[in-house]
């Protein structure tokens, strides 16, 4: 089955106004109608993306059959899950209560937390600054933990306005 971006779609990829997690972006940019999504998921394996990450896209509207295309040229099994499944949080970023009870004491948030917090402002704000900010863009789309966007964020707090910094910094050391 092939996938193209809708029109949401085109205009997510443009301003980032959804936050996906980077392997997530990484299928989306991929897909152009041009490619299957089996192809999608061999391309994107080295960074661990799955048929969740592809049936999320879908969920939420940024991916869509091709003009012309008919639904019942679908495997069953492909798009059972997406009629299917109900609106869910991204596979790659787990709900609160899926965390351990133990991981943190009350009022206190796990790096995992702190990091899901942070990287849309993150990726909101590099997004922003348009191509004087794509590599510092980059540089936050690999950080893939905590400590990885800790390291990126000094180089986001000497590129932004401080007040701007200002809500990336309570996300990350809040």
């Amino acid at each position: 089955m092939k996938l193209v971006k809708s029109e949401a779609g085109q205009k997510v990829l443009k301003d980032r106004s959804v936050p996906l997690s980077p392997r997530q972006r990484a299928a989306f940019i991929l897909f152009d109608g041009s490619k299957t999504v089996d192809q999608v998921l061999a391309a994107t394996n080295a960074v661990g993306v799955t048929r969740d990450d592809v049936d999320y896209l879908l969920q939420l509207g940024l991916l869509e059959l091709p003009s012309g295309a008919a639904a019942p040229d679908l495997a069953p099994a492909a798009a059972a899950p997406v009629a299917a499944a109900p609106v869910a949080a991204p596979p790659s970023r787990p709900k609160p209560q899926e965390q351990p009870e133990a991981a943190a004491p009350a009022g206190e948030r796990t790096p995992q937390e702190r990091y899901q917090a942070a990287y849309p402002i993150a990726t909101k704000l590099t997004a922003g600054m348009g191509l004087r900010g794509f590599r510092l863009n980059l540089a936050v789309e690999q950080a893939m933990n905590y400590q990885q966007l800790c390291e990126v964020a000094p180089r986001i707090k000497d590129a932004v306005p401080p007040g701007a910094y200002l809500e990336l910094h309570r996300a990350l050391y809040g």
